[in-house]
């Protein structure tokens, strides 16, 4: 058995007919520097076991940054640590850092985003007995060979809204390895969002040159929170496939977030992936139609504006120490309300959506990518990351074979990774 499965193995050990936490039978520097484990609610399949598991998308160092913890330790809240992490069976993840719109007005997101990259190597590094950094698919394999956590660094946000090239650059050789290009959920000064104003009917010319900087580099370009007309440009200008790292589909939920049968196709034909975002509100339409009164979309004025709003909403009042201290009061980012049980999405809802991206594009383009700690509303079978193994039963019992379960649960993504950063 090799050294990832033995540790994938010790989340759960049966002794006299019942399950005990790894700790309880291991002592001494090995298992101190393994993680600390507790007794998981469910077993975890052989399958989910022995697969390679990845996350398109989690959410690290928000919490990190401003609130000044360690994401090596268990947290009582949230739903995303290293802990909980080794006990869900993730191999590897997109350590997706984020610059919200929180830092945007002050133009922080610069700021932010170096020191939230230099935070997430620092955490990275301390943690080292259980992470590390992975810079293309052989370091991810590497790395999981030793039963640790792969980190592939990605950027939700921020990077700088005019686009700067140097920046770029200089991130990369942080080692910065994939990127959202969207300023989140906001347009910016080279490609449109989903849910704001479109200023560029899609990308506009240094948007190209933002990708083809980043084919050169060897970086993943991530076209979640564009719209459609933008993901279908990218997808187009792009040399190397294209994910969409997190959402649902829009003819399951009509939500702005959730990516078109177009787009998603237009993905796929380049070699891309999507990510299946886990919380209801972009796959259970139940949920979606007692929540879209709150969701409004935005409207599009005519003509469109020249300049994203973004620049003409500037506040140079506060400093990023304020920003920190009015972005901390939201944190974690889990959801907070109550769903009435009819609303409320089970984990095989998801699979179904799952399902749905596969009779679309196919097996080899649709991965997993949840969000977790970004807020969704997640399934009831699934409190944080220690229940990944949920979502591999539901896909076992829609009777999917071991290879495709293989390639959703992490496969799919590992081969992107390998022709952006490798050539392969």
């Amino acid at each position: 058995m090799k050294r990832r499965d033995v540790i994938k193995s010790l989340t759960l050990l049966p002794v006299s007919g019942k399950m005990l936490p790894a700790q309880s039978i291991l002592s001494g520097p090995v298992a101190e520097n393994i993680f600390p484990v507790s007794i998981p609610d469910k077993p975890m399949p052989d399958l989910h076991r022995e697969a390679f598991v990845m996350d398109g998308h989690t959410h690290v160092m928000s919490r990190e940054m401003v609130l000044k913890t360690d994401i090596g330790q268990r947290y009582p809240d949230g739903t995303v640590d290293l802990p909980r992490a080794k006990e869900g069976g993730l191999d590897a993840m997109f350590f997706s850092v984020y610059t919200p719109e929180n830092y945007y007005p002050g133009r922080f997101e610069i700021k932010n985003t170096f020191r939230v990259v230099n935070l997430a190597l620092d955490q990275i590094k301390k943690n080292n007995a259980v992470i590390e950094l992975a810079l293309t698919a052989s370091d991810i394999e590497r790395i999981s060979k030793k039963g640790k956590i792969a980190a592939f660094l990605d950027l939700e946000g921020g990077y700088d809204l005019y686009g700067d090239l140097d920046l770029l650059r200089a991130l990369y050789k942080l080692g910065l390895r994939s990127m959202q290009l969207t300023a989140h959920g906001t347009t910016n000064a080279f490609i449109d969002a989903c849910n704001d104003v479109y200023t560029w009917g899609g990308i506009n010319d240094h948007g190209k040159a933002v990708i083809r900087e980043m084919n050169e580099l060897g970086m993943v370009i991530n076209v979640a929170h564009a719209s459609n007309d933008a993901i279908i440009q990218s997808a187009a200008a792009s040399r190397h496939p294209v994910i969409y790292s997190h959402g649902g589909f829009y003819k399951i939920v009509d939500h702005p977030r959730c990516i078109s049968d177009e787009a998603a196709k237009a993905i796929a034909a380049k070699g891309g992936v999507i990510g299946v975002h886990f919380g209801s509100l972009f796959n259970n339409p139940k949920y979606w139609t007692w929540q879209k009164p709150n969701n409004p979309v935005r409207k599009q004025p005519d003509p469109q504006p020249k300049t994203p709003r973004i620049f003409n909403e500037q506040d140079t009042s506060k400093t990023i120490e304020d920003v920190d201290k009015e972005f901390a009061r939201e944190l974690p980012f889990t959801f907070k309300g109550t769903i009435p049980d009819e609303y409320w999405m089970h984990v095989d809802q998801l699979a179904k959506v799952i399902d749905y991206g596969v009779n679309l594009v196919g097996e080899d383009h649709i991965a997993l990518g949840s969000d977790l700690d970004g807020g969704p509303e997640l399934p009831r079978e699934i409190k944080d990351i220690s229940d990944y193994p949920q979502i591999t039963v539901a896909m076992q019992k829609l009777g999917y074979t071991d290879q495709r379960i293989k390639k959703i649960l992490g496969l799919n993504w590992l081969r992107v990774i390998r022709k952006v950063t490798e050539g392969k």
